[in-house]
């Protein structure tokens, strides 16, 4: 009996080490990467003409990261107009807007970095999911306000 339930526990460990549990797919963290996209295009903040979001790169060919290993892109801009106040409160403002919508909408797991509180040339916001696709986002003082770049991991096709 002892034996047996060794084996099993050996036998289970062997698989997890060999492999058998795969991480994320390329098919997968590109399907997440293009929802997004979508996502975006019809979350309630961006789709408002205001924000005047651009999309200038689609993931929609592969890109060569090295050996037969190949990403996804998606980069995208949009504005978030300066109301009467401190640069400060604006890019504040902006950062939590854009932080709030990568994890509540799209279930990105957020980097807070408190490092750039009142940092008046902008601020980075960095994110990731499981699927293999990571964010970053420029929040800027000037036009176009945010800078989306989002890539899949580099991935066997």
């Amino acid at each position: 009996m002892r034996f047996t339930r060794l084996l099993a526990i050996g036998l289970a460990l062997t698989m997890a080490a060999s492999g058998c549990a795969s991480g994320p797919s390329l098919k997968d963290a590109v399907a997440e990467l293009q929802k997004d996209a979508q996502r975006l295009e019809t979350d309630d903040v961006f789709k408002n003409p205001l924000k005047k979001l651009r999309v200038l790169q689609r993931p929609e060919r592969d890109l060569p990261c090295g050996g037969d290993k190949v990403k996804r892109v998606l980069r995208i801009t949009a504005d978030y107009a300066r109301a009467d106040q401190s640069l400060d409160a604006h890019l504040d403002q902006a950062q939590r807007l854009m932080e709030n919508t990568l994890s509540r909408s799209l279930g990105y797991k957020v980097e807070y970095d408190i490092s750039q509180v009142d940092a008046p040339e902008g601020r980075f916001i960095h994110g990731s999911k499981e699927v293999g696709v990571m964010v970053n986002v420029y929040v800027a003082p000037e036009s176009p306000t945010w800078r989306l770049h989002a890539e899949t991991s580099c991935m066997s096709k």
